[in-house]
């Protein structure tokens, strides 16, 4: 597993005193705000947070040692990463980084659907895009009824599905 997630994307500056614009990719701007640290090139380049706060569905960054729009300028387009450690997970809840690649089976045959190639978030709850073998992918609600054992370590989920949710079923 990756030490390092990766958490948004700092797309504009905002402001004359070297605040950044930062489009989060965790589940809202607050969760990107909350960090004290954050780094570029997974880890190599510790950023300490002076301030920041949600605007709308981005986050206002404040950097230590960007005090101008010049430098906040060169910062545009790079990736922010927090370390795994420091993000706390309610229990069932997984970093989609994690999910990515784990082969999907059936809990009572053993069968094989697939690997998760993606997640969308729906707002209700995230779907699983599963890519089988034949190329063809399905999409498989993150529900309860659904998933049914998630096991990050061997990267096996197991699911029981919906009737309908592949061809055969």
């Amino acid at each position: 597993m990756e030490k390092f997630l990766e958490i948004g994307k700092i797309v504009s500056v905002h402001g004359l005193k070297g605040e950044v614009k930062a489009e989060p990719w965790c589940d809202s701007p607050k969760d990107l705000c909350r960090h004290k640290k954050l780094y570029f090139s997974k880890g190599e380049k510790e950023l300490k947070v002076i301030n920041a706060r949600a605007q709308k569905n981005m986050a206002i960054l404040k950097l230590d040692g960007v005090n101008t729009v010049e430098e906040a300028q060169k910062l545009r387009g790079k990736i922010l990463y927090a370390d795994r450690d420091s993000i706390k997970l309610p229990k069932d809840t997984y970093f989609v980084a994690d999910l990515i690649g784990m082969k999907v089976m059936d809990l009572e045959s053993g069968k094989l659907y697939g690997e998760i190639v993606s997640v969308t978030q729906t707002g209700a709850n995230d779907v699983y895009h599963i890519k089988a073998d034949d190329g063809k992918v399905y999409y498989i609600p993150a529900i309860a009824d659904v998933v049914k054992q998630t096991d990050i370590e061997s990267g096996v989920m197991k699911i029981t599905p919906l009737r309908g949710l592949f061809d055969e079923d």
